[in-house]
């Protein structure tokens, strides 16, 4: 199964999430944990403790605004994923002060295969189409996002 058919059977229309306020990494975190634990049943804790526990190996920001947060979650069967654009980006990176206010926040199963290696390529594939972050940028339709995301007319 390709990447982009993946996210049409793993991103829900209600797991995008635009204009979020978040004053920080770690309050976007937060609000993500609490999506995957009211639509997917995943434990808010351990989503928000894998995601933080991610970044501290290492920034998941890709540059122009866009990260991939992601963590494994135990007992997990099937990835999920949600997007989050912040009403103002927050910093993502500590060291080099790099900011992100779109957000790709992925959670994979602990033993994790091929699949989500496949999903954070096809994010970052995505991420360097400009048309398309200038869309997820401004368009004011959750659906609108969810059909570029899903379509695969991002490529």
């Amino acid at each position: 199964m390709s990447a982009m058919n993946l996210m049409s059977r793993i991103l829900p229309l209600q797991n995008i999430v635009l204009d979020l306020e978040a004053t920080s990494k770690k309050r976007a975190f937060e609000q993500a944990a609490l999506l995957f634990e009211n639509h997917h049943g995943i434990a808010r804790t351990a989503v928000f403790q894998s995601l933080m526990g991610r970044e501290r190996l290492g920034s998941t920001a890709l540059g122009h605004l866009i990260a991939v947060p992601h963590g494994r979650i135990k007992g997990l069967k099937e990835p999920a994923i949600a997007f989050f654009r912040l009403a103002e980006p927050v910093r993502f990176d500590p060291n080099d002060g790099r900011q992100a206010s779109l957000l790709f926040v992925l959670l994979v199963p602990e033993a994790a295969t091929q699949m989500h290696l496949d999903l954070l390529s096809e994010i970052a594939r995505m991420a360097s189409n400009e048309s398309l972050r200038e869309q997820l940028l401004s368009e004011k339709d959750p659906a609108v996002i969810h059909a570029l995301l899903t379509s695969g007319s991002a490529s």
